[in-house]
């Protein structure tokens, strides 16, 4: 039960301190967060922590990920950390046979996971649970390019201020921000952010999609800058490619 408790809420981002407690920033930044809160330590003593950089990879017959979405982004929410949208009951993932069900989806400038040693500009993360609470997250690399329409509608109505929400006016189907390829990379990893708990599935979608410079640099303005934690050691791990 408190696996579950630790995995439910730490979906949410801390969604309730808009901005307290830890930082990207500062003396509350990463390199502290093991040491703010007795309920962070595996911020600092995790040995299967993430982000990675993607570069010590196998070639392994990974199973395709059934990707089950419907339009049920409702909600955008600013929480000092990161602009979240929340999403309606009903669409899910299915990894190892199981379900996972979406819960929302956040993101990162620039992005947390590198590749071959390489940051992109940008990164979403698609935020699922079981019903246990076991944890699977999709993620997503944007490069700068055109102006990504589906983001528009989010960044038109994006909150300024921390523990700022606003509905959407017309729900967004969380797909068409996800590759057409979808091959995928994939390790166990954790989340990144404070708790920092482990056990978390990570599939890192090869092929990245594309957003506007002006769309980068808005997210940060708001975020008052980058929104990344370092990568963290592969350790024993190996990152399997699809």
């Amino acid at each position: 039960m408190k696996k579950w408790v630790i995995g439910i809420s730490s979906i949410l981002i801390a969604s309730s301190s808009f901005g307290g407690e830890w930082s990207y920033h500062g003396e509350h930044g990463p390199e502290h967060w093991g040491d703010l809160k007795n309920e962070y330590i595996m911020c600092k003593i995790g040995k299967n922590q993430s982000p990675v950089d993607i570069n010590r990879i196998v070639d392994a017959e990974l199973k395709p990920i059934k990707i089950k979405y419907k339009a049920g982004a409702s909600k955008v929410v600013n929480n000092g950390h990161t602009i979240k949208v929340s999403y309606k009951p009903g669409s899910y993932i299915i990894v190892d046979g199981v379900r996972f069900e979406l819960k929302q989806f956040h993101f990162h400038a620039p992005s947390e996971h590198k590749l071959k040693g390489q940051h992109y500009p940008f990164e979403a993360h698609f935020v699922h649970a079981d019903k246990h609470g076991n944890l699977a997250v999709i993620g997503v690399f944007f490069k700068e390019g055109r102006k990504n329409p589906v983001l528009e509608k989010i960044w038109s109505v994006m909150p300024e201020n921390a523990g700022e929400e606003v509905k959407l006016a017309h729900r967004i189907n969380a797909e068409d921000l996800l590759p057409k390829d979808r091959d995928y990379y994939r390790y166990s990893g954790s989340l990144t952010t404070p708790p920092c708990s482990e056990g978390v599935r990570w599939l890192v979608m090869e092929e990245e999609m594309e957003m506007s410079r002006d769309q980068i640099e808005k997210f940060r303005k708001i975020m008052g800058g980058d929104t990344n934690r370092p990568v963290q050691p592969l350790n024993a791990r190996m990152i399997m490619e699809k």
